[in-house]
This record gives structure tokens, sequence and C-alpha cells, in this order.
């Protein structure tokens, strides 16, 4: 079993925004009948939302051998139907209003149609493949050692009460949920977001201890002065799900350095189980726009173009991360998830970085993030963080070589913008095409989602 709620029996362990608290024991009991409901080793497929229901089936589903598929619950009814077809789960536990906690069990036509590895325990979508037929297969090992990975950097005890900010089907925010049930922890449950007023209600009268937030979070926290809010019972911010701008991290420091608080920025990807690196929060400051060290039990390690370690400082390079907590690979397709271990603890992680002399790791931005500009390299990311930062506006950069385009949503800068990336750059402004956008999209856990713009 991934977690043993009996040794935290009455404790409680989840606390509904209604006020409900499950206990550790309801926990055991409740999922002992829904696994003998399933009865045995199978594919579940597993509609999320940040309830107790939600929480029930993934609790029960790892603890008893059964493989779930995790899936935003506001998924798009067609790409849910190809991924019926695709792997042919034997059952779906899905939001009911009428059933017993909001949920129920589907049985689908399907009888253990594709064989599943031993080792596989949970499958998740990438942050940008959300609705594809891939997933990252993860094991119970790269979920247990993630866990008391967390648990060890963040010292997290039974006397937390994080908030979910995250929705369950995101790697990070299931994290969140792992961490805390391993120490007893009791989880607050809300579908409320940061921008509405309930939110900060149900935070203040369950006595929220932390949260978690991708770049977009803390700057729509920017944006509502968390900094001015009374919020007396909040001891820990975490930052993770791609870079904060350094301006916003060094702002965020101040601010838990002022107030005695924790503030936390990590990294990690859906295929290292969740984290991979920390920033201590006693470096927030000095190192802030670091992504920290590896996380107890990791390790990592930067490459150059031909794959040769860079032992130097300051020098760029692909980042390489060597953990218990790497996934055992991808799964396209029903008949990928009998494959075994095809990573052997190793991720290259697509992510350009750079070491300091202390040992500090900052990330530079995707080693896909770079278009060549009249052969001039040009980092995406670090373009958009330019232009955050000058015009404090929603933005997005992508193209293809010799042409980059930027997206905002104010029509009055757009002159502004091509101007001020051209003399960031050197590069003459024919290069660069300003679009005007009702939205920049983005994904459940706030991610830009780069391919719905256009080329």
């Amino acid at each position: 079993m991934m977690w043993n709620f009996k040794q935290y029996g009455d404790a409680t362990a989840a606390i509904e925004e209604s006020g409900e608290h499950y206990t550790y024991s309801f926990f055991e009991k409740e999922g002992s009948q829904l696994a003998d409901a399933i009865g045995g080793r199978k594919l579940v497929l597993c509609l999320c939302t940040n309830t107790i229901g939600s929480l029930l089936g993934y609790v029960t589903f790892l603890n008893y051998g059964i493989v779930p598929m995790m899936l935003n619950a506001e998924i798009d009814r067609d790409m849910l139907s190809a991924l019926i077809e695709n792997y042919k789960p034997d059952y779906i536990w899905k939001p009911s209003k009428i059933a017993k906690f909001g949920y129920e069990l589907e049985k689908t036509p399907y009888n253990c149609e594709f064989p599943l590895n031993e080792e596989l325990a949970l499958l998740l979508t990438t942050s940008g493949s959300t609705g594809s037929p891939k997933f990252v297969r993860q094991s119970y090992k790269n979920i247990e050692a993630n866990t008391k990975s967390i648990v060890e950097y963040l010292k997290l005890d039974s006397t937390e009460r994080p908030i979910t900010t995250l929705p369950m089907s995101y790697t990070y925010g299931l994290s969140i949920i792992n961490s805390h049930l391993w120490v007893g922890a009791s989880v607050i449950f809300t579908d409320k977001g940061l921008l509405q007023k309930e939110f900060w209600q149900i935070f203040k009268t369950y006595g929220a201890t932390s949260f978690g937030g991708v770049p977009y979070t803390y700057e729509m926290l920017d944006k509502l002065r968390l900094y001015r809010m009374d919020l007396p019972t909040l001891k820990t911010m975490t930052q993770a799900g791609g870079k904060l701008s350094p301006e916003l991290h060094k702002k965020f420091a101040e601010y838990a350095e002022k107030t005695n608080r924790h503030f936390i920025v990590m990294y990690g990807q859906t295929e290292a189980t969740a984290r991979m690196a920390y920033l201590p929060p006693k470096k927030s400051l000095e190192k802030y726009g670091s992504m920290g060290i590896a996380i107890p039990g990791g390790e990592f390690s930067l490459i150059d173009g031909e794959g040769n370690p860079i032992t130097g400082f300051e020098i760029v390079g692909e980042l390489v991360y060597k953990g218990d907590n790497v996934m055992l690979g991808y799964a396209e397709y029903g008949f990928d998830l009998a494959k075994s271990d095809e990573c052997g603890g190793v991720l290259i992680t697509g992510d350009m970085a750079k070491r300091d002399a202390d040992g500090y790791y900052y990330i530079v931005g995707r080693k896909k993030r770079f278009l060549k500009i009249f052969g001039n390299r040009v980092n995406l990311d670090e373009a958009e963080r330019l232009v955050k930062s000058k015009f404090d506006c929603e933005c997005a950069c992508a193209g293809i070589d010799d042409k980059m385009s930027v997206y905002v949503t104010n029509s009055e800068i757009i002159n502004d913008v091509r101007k001020f990336v051209s003399e960031k750059t050197g590069i003459h402004s024919s290069a660069f095409d300003v679009k005007l956008i009702d939205s920049i999209p983005k994904n459940e856990a706030g991610k830009t989602l780069y391919t719905a713009l256009e080329g």
C-alpha cells in the first residue's frame, strides 16, 4: 500500500469547503469497499476534481494496486472518447450529482484488454499533452521516492493544512496530496480559484498553512496584492510548473522574509513524478531566479550539444536528472502499459540551464523554445519575460526561424512591443510580428498552450 491510513486513524485527512471533515479511517473503510467492487488489478479512468470523491478514488486505486488514468473532469468529450477507445479501461470513476460522495463507478465494455506491468502505478498526461494519447508511466517506487523526498526537504508533519490550488490530474497538485497524506496532515479541498473571494474565506475558515502555484498563479497573486492580505495561518508558499520571473521571485522572497514565512521555488516534470529541485527558503532571496539544488536522492548534470558533460560554471547546457523518481517511460497506446522501465532512472529534461559556483542551477529556457532569426539565436522564454516585465501584460512568444510572433492582449502596446523586442535582441523589427488576441490560451495548470497559438 502507498499509504498506511490505519496509523492515523481518526485524524482528519481531508476537509471539504462545506466544512465536512473526513478521517483517515474513512478512507480506509470506504476504499476497501470500492476496491472490492472493482475486483483486482485493473485499469480505471479517473475524471478528477478537487473533491472528496475524486480523492477517495485516487487513494484507493493506488493502495489496492488498481492503475488510475488521471484526467481533468472537464476534458473535451471527443478527446475523452478517443482515450477510452485507445486504452480501453475497465472502469470509469466519474463525478455524479446523485451518487455517494459525489462519484460513481461506471463499468465499460472492456475487461482487462491490455496487460499491466507489475511496476505500473499511475498514468498522468504531461503538462503539454492534455487530451493526447501520450501518458507518463509512473511506478510505485517513483511515487514513494518523490513523496519521501518532498516530505524531507519541506519538513512536513501532521500539523500542515495545505489548500488545493491546482488540479488533481496535474502532477504538481497530486504531489501535494501525496506528501501531506504521507505525514497524516489535513488537506483542504476546494474547486474555488484564487481570484474568487470564497477561496480566501475557505482559506481563513479552516486555517490553511500552505498553497502551491505555477508562475501564472503568482502573477495573479501579485495583482491581488497578497502582501496586504491578513493570513495569519499561512506558513509556506511553493512554486513550480515553469520558471517564475526573477522580479516576481525576488518580490515574494522579500515578502516571505519580512513576514517570517517560507517561499520555496521548485523545479519538476511529470516525467520525474513531480519534483527534481528546490531552492532552500534560507537561500530564496540570495539566489532569486534559481531553481535551486537537486532534491534528496536526486542528482543533476549538464551536457553540451554532443552529449559531453559540462563541468564549468555559468555555462549553458541541457539539464540531466538522475533519481528513483524518474518515470518508467511513456505510453501512447494501450499495449504500452505492459512495458517495463525504459529510462533507468535518468531523464534528459529538454531544459537548458547553467550552474553557478555554489552549485545552484538556473533554467535558461526549453531546448526547443529557441529560434534562429537572421543567424541569431533567440530564447522565446526570455523574450516573454522581458515583455511581461516591461509592459506588465499577458504575453506569449512563438514562431518559426526568421519570424517571431509575439502575442499580446493589449492593442495599445503593439508598436511599442515590436520596437522593444527589436532593441533588446539587436534584430531588425521586420523579424517580429506582434499579434493581438483576446487571451493567452492556458491549460488547467496555468501553463501557456503554445500549440493553440498560430505559427
